[in-house]
């Protein structure tokens, strides 16, 4: 990822700016304020904001005033017990504002989190970029033959140089025709003085989804985790994964105590059915269980399985 230089004098700016405040502040997370973590070829997700930080949702917990005189340990605990019997209430004290670039069909996974306000760049009133997001080789694989939303194998030699030269000729050639439609060039210079153009909220139709937008994404703290939670998860599309990385980074230097809890509460933690930990139960019991005797599907007896690291 490259900054434009007006982004980079937009960056220096931002970030030689300072404004005195009462408020909390998190030493770590100031040192990223505004600084774009780069994800994928051209994508970023930057904090352009935040309010709270631990002590925010220790304080929210108790209904206490000031930042409270309890030691370090004692706040750790009460997070941890917080996030581990799902008491959301006091994480939503702490917000966060993100300033995030995106290829369009990552971004249009992202919109179904219907918990956070969104601010996205308007092609109706502005030319996009002709920046495109192109897979790394590692990434170009074939559909997963036993999940239909899944990648399988990756895509190796001539099939795979096909494939990315054909991504690439696409992308091109649609901003190419985009542009001819808009009758400007990037920079909004009119290309044919004898031509109206077509309107831009038309013309952008035509562009690929592989295509980069923008947007400032604001939330609070517990729909955050639920995002983080999804999307961080290995069984999440690659592409989207790679911005909740990002964002699990923010979170570690701005709410290191919650992150730890979230981490270890639902990043690495499995969720058992009823059925299941009956199952574990006797199984601890030394009793042989098979899936025909477990009252088990086949996949939920598979999954179980390889949560417990047991051959299905």
């Amino acid at each position: 990822m490259e900054l434009t230089a007006a982004q980079r004098q937009e960056l220096s700016e931002a970030q030689a700016a300072r404004t005195e405040t009462r408020r909390p502040t998190v030493p770590a997370l100031e040192a990223m304020l505004f600084e774009p973590l780069p994800v994928l070829d051209h994508g970023f997700v930057r904090v352009v904001d935040y309010m709270g930080d631990d002590a925010a949702v220790v304080q929210a917990a108790r209904v206490s005033y000031g930042r409270g005189t309890r030691a370090a340990n004692e706040d750790r605990g009460l997070i941890r017990y917080l996030m581990r019997h799902w008491h959301s209430t006091p994480f939503e004290m702490c917000e966060i504002k993100f300033h995030v670039k995106l290829p369009i069909f990552v971004a249009r996974q992202w919109i179904r989190h219907r918990t956070a306000n969104v601010n996205e760049y308007s092609a109706r009133y502005s030319i996009m970029d002709r920046e495109f997001y192109l897979p790394a080789p590692a990434q170009l694989a074939a559909q997963s033959a036993s999940n239909r939303q899944g990648r399988g194998d990756v895509l190796e030699g001539q099939e795979a140089a096909e494939v990315l030269e054909l991504l690439r000729q696409d992308a091109m050639r649609n901003y190419d025709h985009y542009q001819a439609m808009l009758n400007l060039d990037e920079a909004g210079n009119t290309l044919d003085p004898a031509r109206q153009g077509l309107a831009r909220e038309l013309a952008r139709m035509n562009l690929t989804l592989n295509a980069y937008t923008q947007w400032y994404w604001k939330t609070d703290l517990h729909n955050l985790l639920h995002f983080l939670r999804l999307r961080a998860d290995a069984h999440a599309q690659y592409e989207i994964r790679v911005y909740a990385e990002a964002m699990l980074a923010v979170l570690d230097a701005w709410v290191p105590a919650v992150a730890e809890a979230f981490r270890d509460y639902r990043l690495g933690a499995v969720t058992l059915s009823a059925q299941m930990l009956g199952v574990v139960k006797r199984l601890l019991a030394g009793e042989p269980v098979t899936q025909e005797q477990s009252g088990l599907s086949k996949r939920e007896w598979r999954e179980l399985m390889e949560q417990l690291g047991r051959a299905a």
